[in-house]
């Protein structure tokens, strides 16, 4: 079996090489080939000798996922299903806007976490990705923009760990996608420019914070355990408190100077006036700096869920706002597409429905891009 170089990042392929007998300025210049122009075939990598690049042609290769589905939204929006085998697709969404260019990156098929507002948990859980699957969505999606546009210039600006599954619970193949996407012979992101979303893996927010900091997003939902608890039920194994403990040892080391807390706003469950002074009296008891981005609902059959009124969100926000409390309301993209947050796993909600499709669409055909890219800002 060969090995899939987008399983490494630069210390791997760097012992990859080593294997073969080569030193470790070849593994920087194939790092270089594959992650910053793309490159797939080893014949066309001009700077390796012809020596090592048989070698590499026999022993490893350069692949992502099969693209079983794209959809392309009115606003620009993209979302890609990939076939990661047995049966198993994943989604990637690239959401473009006037100051960057975000991709949405999955790390496991399926969540067993099981939050009550998200379809993806309601899918179940198969497996965790390995470290190629996760970083061949942003190879993959970057390269094929680049091409789609006509650019050498770097197309997607951010990274978000915010697709299906838990990251957290994909620790081991999770640090070593980041390494490559931070890595200036890679894809050259600033860890203010790469994010992990957790539902709230304590432990390993601790051990993010040692290994990788990046920027930490938390799916916090309601200010109180008991809410919590019907809404994310990790919160039975690490309570709010535990929760925001680790977020403050998180920030000694964090890339930016506050935690993001996601809070999806569901109507008559969490987004009353009182659970926002709950929220403000929260933050400040712990005196936590952060930022709160609250997230309209997006809805699906199986929840039972209804998304909050307009009216009632801009409420919630004047709150936190008056307190002193950075809030914004996430603008809902790709809905029309199923790739809004949340959403993802689209159609792909009955696993037998999974297969099926997987057998049917092995040769969809992709359409081709929409809409304009700009340059980055932190999300």
């Amino acid at each position: 079996m060969t090995a899939n170089l987008l399983d490494f990042d630069l210390e791997g392929l760097a012992a990859f090489c080593e294997q073969l007998g080569e030193k470790r300025f070849r593994a920087v210049q194939l790092f270089r080939w594959i992650h910053q122009r793309g490159e797939s075939d080893f014949e066309r990598v001009s700077e390796l000798a012809k020596s090592l690049r048989e070698k590499l042609k026999s022993a490893a290769r350069v692949e992502a996922p099969r693209v079983l589905e794209r959809h392309d939204s009115a606003d620009g929006t993209i979302k890609w299903l990939f076939d990661v085998g047995g049966g198993n697709a994943v989604e990637s969404v690239y959401i473009p806007e006037d100051d960057r260019a975000t991709l949405c990156i999955s790390s496991q098929a399926g969540c067993a976490v099981g939050c009550r507002f998200c379809s993806t948990g309601h899918q179940g859980f198969s497996r965790n990705l390995t470290t190629g699957e996760i970083v061949a969505q942003l190879w993959y999606a970057e390269h094929t923009l680049r091409r789609e546009l006509g650019t050498q210039d770097r197309v997607i600006s951010n990274v978000v760990m915010m697709g299906m599954g838990e990251p957290l619970q994909n620790y081991g193949a999770l640090v070593p996608a980041l390494r490559t996407m931070l890595d200036d012979h890679g894809y050259g992101l600033s860890r203010r420019r790469l994010t992990v979303s957790t539902s709230g893996v304590v432990p390993m927010i601790d051990r993010l914070r040692a290994d990788c900091p990046v920027a930490l997003a938390v799916s916090l939902h309601a200010p109180s355990d008991e809410l919590r608890e019907k809404l994310v039920p990790l919160n039975r194994k690490h309570p709010i408190g535990e929760l925001l403990d680790a977020c403050m040892r998180y920030l000694e080391a964090a890339p930016r100077d506050f935690i993001t807390f996601e809070y999806c706003m569901l109507d008559g469950v969490n987004d009353t006036a009182e659970h926002a002074r709950e929220l403000v009296a929260l933050v400040r008891a712990r005196g936590i700096p952060c930022k709160f981005n609250l997230i309209p609902f997006n809805p699906f059959p199986a929840s039972g869920l209804v998304r909050s009124p307009q009216q009632r969100v801009q409420a919630f926000a004047k709150i936190l706002l008056d307190a002193g409390i950075v809030t914004t309301v996430r603008k809902t993209r790709g809905d029309d597409i199923d790739a809004a947050c949340g959403q993802l796993a689209g159609d792909v909600r009955d696993r037998t429905r999974v297969d099926e499709r997987i057998a049917r669409q092995r040769t969809v055909m992709l359409k081709p891009v929409r809409g304009h890219v700009g340059d980055g800002k932190s999300v």
